[in-house]
Parts: C-alpha cells; structure tokens; sequence
C-alpha cells in the first residue's frame, strides 16, 4: 500500500477539530492548498511539514508514516 500523506494530515486535522480554512491560515497557506493535499493531489514542502509537526504535536516519522 502507497504511504499517502495527505490522509494522515486530514486525520490529525480532524482530530484537533479545526477546518482546512483554519489548517491553512495556521500554516500560511490557501485552503485549496490544504484541500489539496488531503486529496493526495500534492504535497506539503519541508517547511509546512515542520510546522505541521508543531500543530499537531507529532513527529515528522509519524506524520511521514515512518
């Protein structure tokens, strides 16, 4: 099975209760972008991965499914 990222932000996201609007104004970033990579259409860069990380209190092993 292919890691996808985007289903792992979309689960953390939802755990934390906040929209994908709230997800990219935390993250610098547009909705779609966010929508985006939820839908495993693209990918976060190494910066959005970190802060990513710092939002959601979880390593980026655990983010990248490492």
């Amino acid at each position: 099975m292919e890691y996808k990222i985007g289903l792992k932000i979309k689960e953390f996201r939802s755990e934390l209760k906040i929209t994908q609007k709230e997800l990219a104004k935390l993250v610098n970033k547009s909705p779609t972008a966010v929508a985006s990579w939820e839908q495993c259409l693209s990918e976060p860069c190494v910066n959005d991965i970190r802060q990513l990380c710092i939002i959601f209190d979880v390593s980026a092993d655990e983010l990248l499914g490492l």
